[in-house]
């Protein structure tokens, strides 16, 4: 299945399989990834994904949730196709799988390069056998990311008897192909009910990496082993907090969404430090562990303040990380996938990030660097920062989400101004300020809400504090009522914009009462309303 559901790839209401990949989101209202998807079949079967309900339109199989065992380091599935059990388990940069076939008819691993999730296109693709244990490969995409390259080495625990690869779905000879959507089949001579391990090393710089990956991880086959060391190692991170419930049912929902905070930022880089940096350099042996899936918009308000608390030992990779990324491209990441930056949602987030971590007194990096790449992130002239600088604010008439824009920009230069006063650095810390104070520029007094702003200085119109359209208005997947309260660095001047504090109380109790609709335009993700509070969204949250 496809569409906004599936931007990890996977979803509870699906009922079809198509393999196994190894890259994958959390969280997000965009696809991608997806890379290196791998399959169990037996029999005949077509080397493409097919269509539903014809199993002889292509590979892929149904499954019942009754047959599927899910958990951190650890999932099993029983195709209900091929009855192949699935097994997978993984290190940090190795995923291992374990297929078990009852039935030993034409036992087969499909490889298939061309498939990835969402917006993930193939762009170039390599498979080779190396020997009868051993493939390599890689995968160039584009999509979200726009250039993504993940290479790989699989080895296997038994020889492979037959190996073919197609090429748009094409039977090809050799042992070796290039194209854009290649594609492999590796056949195995099994007895009815033996299995078939697979470590499968992916590296974003080289097929040698992907290989050193493996025997720097995982040099041995005992899959038991690797499921315990990753149940533990979950176990370790979960166990940094705990908590008392009255049931369980509310223990697993606190727990799973502890998870699902810890998945990103993701490693991005090989045992032996190398890595890919966002000028498309590899830069080898680094003194920190570089990381990728920076959603900073959607983290820097709850999930890296929790970091900072619960993940002491990875904040400096983070900083580090994102200091790379500044040296890289030339500002800090706005929201940064697979070396690639994609400048998705507004705001400069990163900054809160380094300002965050440099004044809880994390010292794991270059400080005199870290303020270096906030203002300068904060001194350019792209996303609305020209119209900051020259008039305190960003005209509605010359983009989109403006108002969004400019009060994520005001919460950044107020962390800024903080890093510079503890720095010492008075001039700084004096033109921040100034510049957190933006979002009064905002305010419409007659209104009571934050609203867009024309080069004119007068207010874009027709305006209601309710509607919200999505990607076409002054705000970012909210409203005026959502997007007025967007203002935590000072909210005693918040409180003096909206009148006074029975007047500032009197309009908080309202947002959590008035059940308006915000129109059919309004964003999917704008959820878990209260009144006009959306519990399930970033705006709301301080």
């Amino acid at each position: 299945s496809e569409g906004w559901d599936w931007c990890s790839g996977y979803h509870y209401s699906d009922s079809t399989i198509i393999g196994f990949s190894h890259t994958h989101l959390s969280g997000t209202g965009i696809g991608d990834l997806g890379d290196i998807l791998v399959m169990p079949a037996t029999g005949t079967v077509k080397p493409r994904k097919g269509n539903v309900p014809h199993y002889n339109s292509g590979y892929y199989s149904l499954f019942s949730r009754q047959n599927e065992t899910v958990r951190p380091g650890y999932y099993s599935v029983v195709l209900d196709r091929y009855k192949v059990k699935a097994e997978l388990t993984t290190t940090e940069r190795v995923g291992f799988h374990k297929y078990t076939f009852p039935m030993a008819d034409s036992a087969q691993l499909i490889f298939d390069l061309q498939e990835g999730i969402g917006w993930d296109l193939a762009t170039k693709t390599f498979l080779q056998k190396i020997n009868d244990t051993t493939l390599t490969g890689y995968r160039y995409s584009k999509g979200w990311a726009q250039d993504q390259r993940i290479y790989f080495t699989a080895v296997f625990s038994k020889p492979i008897q037959s190996f073919h690869v197609t090429k748009d779905s094409v039977l090809t000879q050799g042992t070796s192909l290039e194209g854009q959507f290649v594609k492999g089949i590796a056949f195995f001579d099994l007895k009815a009910g033996e299995s078939v391990l697979m470590k499968v090393g992916i590296s974003p710089v080289s097929i040698e990496n992907a290989a050193q990956n493996i025997e720097a991880e995982l040099p041995h086959w005992n899959f038991d082993r690797v499921v315990t060391t990753a149940d533990a190692v979950w176990n370790k991170e979960l166990n940094k907090v705990q908590i008392t419930a009255a049931s369980i049912t509310r223990m697993r929902t606190f727990y799973t969404a502890l998870y699902h905070t810890l998945i990103a930022p993701s490693i991005y880089n090989d045992t032996n430090g190398d890595y890919l940096g966002t000028d498309k350099k590899v830069y080898k042996k680094a003194p920190f562990t570089n990381l990728t899936t920076f959603s900073l918009w959607d983290t820097y308000r709850a999930a890296h303040p929790l970091f900072t608390i619960m993940q002491t030992e990875k904040v400096n990779d983070m900083i580090n990380s994102m200091l790379a990324i500044y040296q890289h491209q030339g500002k800090l990441p706005v929201w940064h996938l697979m070396g690639n930056e994609t400048n998705t949602m507004p705001g400069y987030s990163g900054v809160q990030v380094v300002a965050d971590a440099y004044l809880k007194g994390f010292r794991g990096f270059d400080t005199a660097l870290a303020f270096e790449a906030v203002k300068a992130t904060a001194m350019g002239n792209e996303r609305g920062l020209n119209w900051v600088k020259q008039l305190g604010f960003i005209p509605a008439d010359s983009m989109v989400e403006s108002v969004a824009m400019g009060l994520e920009y005001s919460i950044a230069d107020w962390g800024i101004a903080q890093m510079a006063k503890k720095m010492g650095k008075a001039d700084d810390y004096a033109y921040f300020s100034k510049r957190a104070k933006n979002y009064q520029n905002y305010f419409d007094r007659s209104t009571g809400f934050v609203r867009g702003r024309l080069s004119t200085k007068g207010w874009r119109t027709p305006f209601s504090p309710f509607v919200s359209r999505h990607m076409k208005d002054d705000f970012s997947e909210g409203n005026a009522w959502q997007y007025t309260w967007l203002v935590p660095h000072d909210v005693e001047g918040l409180e003096k914009q909206l009148g006074g504090e029975k007047a500032f109380i009197k309009k908080l109790d309202y947002l959590f009462t008035l059940n308006v609709a915000m129109g059919e335009e309004a964003s999917n993700d704008i959820t878990g309303l209260i009144g006009q509070y959306a519990h399930g969204n970033e705006p709301s949250h301080h």
